[in-house]
């Protein structure tokens, strides 16, 4: 509390204590007149002299009492004065101290009270209200104060602080005041104005010089960028760019000027974040080749304050070396898988890094999916440990040659002669060795039975000397041309093993690292046609991707033929709901059927049928593919079912060419195709429709065609109903939008081969997933906490390193965490033991090579359930 306010208090207690003692001494006055008056009356009344003189003794004697008792409060009274006179001189003379302090803070300072009115304030505080025709007086409120600063226009601009931070204003006469605040003892609050306007100058002066500053970096920065760069501010003009930028656009770049009309006369494409592709998604970058043949890449990123950054990079020789690689490659390719070898290439570690078509089509195994693989894998432990010798002398150094039996993928005992030769590096370490195998089986036969007939022959001609004397000379005779015979088979050996020595010669010449796996270039072709790019551009890269897949279509037709006809394929039949199958194949080709511009329909039925739903899946895949391959562009398909005589016809309807009627039969058979003028670039082999019906003949399901030449087609097969038990049963899959579903997911992928990682990464990621590859359960250890990260989705290889199975790497993820995460696992086994397996644990299984297509609608299902 102030002195003011004390010496007020002081002085208000003296007026009543005044007050009081004032009532008391009236009070006594009127007690004494009552007393005199009260003797005077009764002296005239009492008779006995000596009662009046008692009773006038008494009165005097009070009247005594009293005059003292008068007297001590008048002196109390005097005493009291004098105190509220030195008080009075004390508060006013605090008073004029603290006024005088007040006054000399060179800060406005206002006192308020616990209502918070004013108390005191000093000239500062009113010079802030100089000229705007307010009077700031005791006893206004805060909240008038501010009412008033606002109102009046005292304040023109306000920073509130946080909670560490005090308030700023800025005053109409350009100043600047930091408020500070401080509360009293008595519940009053204190306000300190501080003009920091030389503070704030300093402040912006030094921002100024650090801009100032940053801005030379920056440009310097710029200037010695490999890149061309030039920024593009808010409204279109160039405002920042360098020497690059002008080299290569050849562009006089002048400040201030509309970008668009600068670019005019450069022969580089103008690209802004406003421009579209073909698809009418925005165009972020295009390749351009100019006329003096460079190759230049523009790419362009808006600023979230408006404006963008586009950038420019020379990429012509990256651009010819690809295109060189790309060519080499191509023949490299084309020569190892037309000559009638075996050829692989296997590193020091005893994996796969490379084989040829024929080196895959012999062991049965899809395209590509033995790289990565180590051999012990591939061939198992009781063949490896026969050729774990030549192995370990070709990992030495030394050329090796050996025959050895083995069955291929037709279960067929086969003679071959194997040679390893050793690839060695600059300092003459080996790095890996190349594999050369030829089938010598008939050879051998040849050999083997030319021996035996000798050998017979010997044995007829002792057992018929005796008795067959007289033609003996023919005998002798046939000998001679019996030598003649083995003379030229062992001549037709000799000129085999000079053949192959030679190509010998020139494999161990070839380079190994020859071409990524399919399965990773398709991966890395689906991500890239994902994403936006030109229009050129992207024509190439799908003419890559269906090449890709027009291999991949060949070659699994090729195995699968050949399979069916060894008999290795055994159908696992089982009942199961028909649209659990039918909505996933729904998904997909409506997608597929979208991007050739046909309408897809789809009608399912929840009937319970009894089949092999892979084979089931086959044979329908290859009805829908045919339907949209032979039907034109706005032409509709239509996948249906439909109930009859307790079975169920799954057909496809599409309008496109039609079969000729001679021709219904014809096309199951293998290598027959009908002509298609609309369609001559198909180059089919011919084999789906056979594949199909060697399928259903596998599992007793009809099919039927019906067609029309000019109106359509109608493929159907007739499957039987079934019963499924009440814990069997499955929600329907719901055809999900695979973009809302796969935005976001953290997905796990893990495989043993680094160039399939990184494919099914790009291809993730390009889907919006968040994606971890790893190598194996230690690589995926040291990049994320397994038992805590979180996981929507788990993706495995079944064969990964050290014979370690997915199935095990699943279990000893999923011990370590407590939720329990879809899991989809990919082979290029296709064993119905396997499938029953993954099945066991409630993995979904994938074969190789893997569809992008297909990947995105099984993920979208696996995320969905």
């Amino acid at each position: 509390m102030t002195t003011e306010s004390v010496a007020d208090l002081s002085r208000e207690a003296l007026l009543a204590r005044i007050a009081e003692l004032e009532q008391d001494n009236d009070k006594l006055t009127r007690m004494k007149d009552a007393l005199i008056e009260r003797v005077e009356s009764s002296s005239t009344v009492r008779t006995a002299p000596y009662a009046a003189f008692e009773h006038s003794v008494v009165l005097a004697e009070q009247v005594r009492e009293r005059t003292e008792a008068l007297n001590a409060a008048l002196a109390e009274l005097k005493r009291s004065n004098f105190a509220l006179i030195q008080a009075n001189q004390e508060a006013a003379m605090a008073h004029q101290r603290l006024t005088d302090a007040i006054e000399s803070i060179s800060d406005a300072f206002v006192l308020f009270d616990e209502q918070r009115r004013i108390l005191v304030f000093n000239r500062r505080f009113r010079e802030y209200w100089a000229g705007t025709g307010t009077e700031i007086e005791r006893g206004a409120t805060i909240q008038d104060v501010r009412r008033l600063a606002l109102e009046r226009g005292v304040i023109v601009e306000e920073h509130v602080g946080g909670e560490d931070e005090a308030t700023v204003y800025r005053l109409a006469n350009g100043r600047w005041v930091q408020v500070s605040e401080r509360h009293t003892g008595e519940g009053g609050l204190v306000i300190l104005y501080t003009d920091i306007t030389d503070l704030k100058a300093s402040e912006a002066a030094q921002r100024e010089q650090a801009l100032a500053q940053k801005s030379r970096l920056l440009q310097r920065t710029v200037d010695n960028l490999s890149q061309g760069v030039a920024l593009i501010n808010p409204q279109g003009e160039l405002e920042v760019w360098n020497d690059r930028f002008v080299e290569l656009t050849g562009v006089q770049a002048v400040a201030g000027r509309p970008f668009d009309r600068l670019m005019q006369p450069s022969p580089v494409d103008l690209l802004t974040p406003a421009i579209l592709d073909g698809r009418g998604q925005p165009l972020h970058e295009l390749e351009q080749r100019l006329p003096d043949g460079r190759v230049i890449e523009v790419r362009t990123h808006p600023m979230p304050t408006g404006g963008f950054v586009n950038t420019y990079t020379d990429i012509t020789e990256r651009y010819r070396y690809a295109e060189t690689l790309r060519e080499n490659e191509h023949w490299l390719r084309l020569i190892t898988d037309h000559i009638p070898a075996l050829i692989a290439y296997v590193g020091e570690n005893g994996h796969f890094q490379f084989t040829n078509q024929v080196y895959d089509d012999w062991y049965g195994w899809p395209r590509g999916t033995l790289l990565g693989q180590s051999i012990r894998q591939v061939h198992g432990d009781q063949l490896y440990a026969r050729l774990e010798p030549y192995i370990q002398r070709a990992l030495g150094g030394e050329n090796t040659t050996f025959e050895i039996d083995e069955y291929n993928a037709a279960g067929e005992n086969r003679h071959m002669l194997k040679s390893y030769v050793p690839n060695l590096d600059a300092q003459g370490r080996t790095i890996g060795f190349f594999v050369l195998i030829r089938d010598i089986t008939e050879r051998k036969r040849t050999a083997l039975a030319l021996q035996q007939a000798y050998q017979n022959l010997e044995q007829r001609v002792k057992e018929r000397t005796s008795e067959l004397t007289e033609v003996n000379q023919q005998l002798r005779q046939e000998i001679d041309e019996r030598l003649a015979i083995e003379a030229r088979l062992l001549e037709a050996k000799q000129d085999a093993e000079q053949a192959n020595l030679s190509k010998t010669k020139f494999l161990a010449a070839v380079s190994h690292d020859l071409l990524q796996p399919l399965n990773a270039a398709r991966l890395f072709t689906g991500a890239l046609l994902e994403q936006a790019m030109p229009e050129r551009i992207g024509t190439l890269i799908g003419s890559i991707s269906n090449s890709l897949q027009d291999v991949e279509t060949l070659l699994g037709t090729l195995v699968d033929i050949s399979k069916l006809d060894a008999g290795v394929i055994k159908p696992d039949v089982a009942p199961f709901r028909l649209n659990e199958l039918l909505t996933t194949l729904a998904a997909e080709y409506t997608q597929v059927a979208a991007a050739e511009g046909l309408r897809f329909r789809f009608r399912g039925s929840d009937a319970v049928v009894v089949s092999d739903a892979t084979l089931l899946a086959r044979i329908l895949r290859n009805f829908l593919t045919n339907a949209l391959r032979y039907t034109d562009a706005g032409g509709e398909v239509l996948l249906g079912c439909r109930r009859r005589c307790g079975r169920v016809l799954v057909e496809v309807w599409d309008t496109g060419s039609g079969i000729p009627e001679d021709k219904l039969t014809e096309i199951f058979q293998e290598f027959r195709r009908i002509p298609s003028r609309q369609h001559q670039h198909d180059k089919g082999l011919g084999l789906g429709l056979a594949i199909v019906d060697k399928i259903s003949q596998m599992l007793e399901h009809p099919v039927r065609v019906r067609s029309r030449e000019g109106i359509g087609s109608v493929f159907s097969v007739e499957l039987p109903l079934g019963y499924l038990n009440p814990e069997a049963f499955a929600p329907v899959f719901r055809n999900p939008a695979f973009d809302d579903q796969l935005q976001g997911a953290r997905i796990w992928m893990v495989d043993n081969d680094a160039s399939i990682c990184a494919g099914m990464a790009t291809l993730l990621e390009g889907w919006g997933c968040d994606v971890v590859t790893a190598l194996g359960m230690e690589d995926l250890q040291q990049q994320l906490a397994v038992g805590s990260a979180p996981l929507d989705l788990l993706i495995a290889d079944y064969h990964l390193d050290d014979g370690v199975t997915g199935v095990e790497l699943v279990a000893q993820i999923l011990q370590r965490r407590s939720d329990q995460p879809p899991v989809l696992m990919i082979t290029a086994n296709y064993s119905n033991e396997l499938k029953q397996a993954v099945k066991d644990e409630g993995y979904l299984l994938m074969n190789k090579p893997v569809r992008p297509l297909k990947l995105k609608a099984t993920l979208a299902h696996l995320l969905q359930r």
